[in-house]
């Protein structure tokens, strides 16, 4: 069994150092993963449907938290939980993994899911009625675009014609990496990366405080 830490975004606040020293603490505890959790907008209570946070709720951006997490730890693998993919472009969602996954050093897991905030979907331009298909559809597309040099699909809700992600994530050459469970709500692609990516390794580290 491995234990992960799910990242406090709604208590943690804004301190960057303060962020880094729980980070370093979860590393130093053994922690397997650090898990960032995603939402876009937070939303008001309206005609009789109250969301489950706030507009008043604190979530830092998960692909922007999951670099900076990567740059104070060494070791600790890192993990979304979950993205909500459907609101997203998918090329964008490849982009940002592949970078992360790639100035890692390979520690990146990208869990995907199709939300339950109807409005956050709205505010985002994101069909709401057709996400667990066009999930399901993303799941495809991700996969080659993190395998191929060059990517051509057409389909439902993509038209790819010859692109690639460049830089590519770590090890673009090992798509046997990219085990998917297309089981909705939530798809693990359970890692970007596999054992013989060489991640930098910094020359000095600096003391850790304990959990916060």
């Amino acid at each position: 069994m491995e234990l992960n830490a799910f990242f406090p975004t709604l208590d943690i606040g804004s301190d960057p150092a303060k962020i880094r020293d729980w980070a370093q603490a979860a590393e130093d505890l053994g922690y397997a993963y650090i898990e960032v959790p995603d939402h876009v907008f937070g939303a008001t209570a309206r005609d009789g449907w109250v969301p489950l946070y706030s507009e008043k709720d604190s979530f830092h951006e998960t692909f922007v938290m999951l670099g900076f997490l990567a740059a104070v730890t060494k070791n600790i693998r890192l993990s979304s939980g979950v993205l909500i993919a459907p609101q997203r472009q998918t090329g964008v969602i490849a982009k940002q993994a592949a970078e992360v996954d790639l100035l890692s050093g390979g520690r990146l897991r990208l869990g995907i899911g199709l939300g339950w905030n109807h409005v956050e979907y709205e505010a985002l331009g994101a069909e709401w009625k057709t996400r667990g298909a066009r999930q399901a559809e993303q799941v495809g597309v991700l996969r080659r675009l993190w395998s191929e040099n060059l990517v051509s699909f057409t389909g439902r809700f993509h038209n790819l014609k010859e692109v690639s992600i460049v830089p590519p994530r770590c090890n673009v050459r090992s798509p046997s990496g990219l085990g998917v469970r297309p089981t909705p709500p939530c798809d693990a692609l359970p890692s970007l990366a596999t054992a013989g990516c060489q991640s930098w390794q910094p020359t000095r580290r600096r003391s850790r405080s304990s959990m916060r």
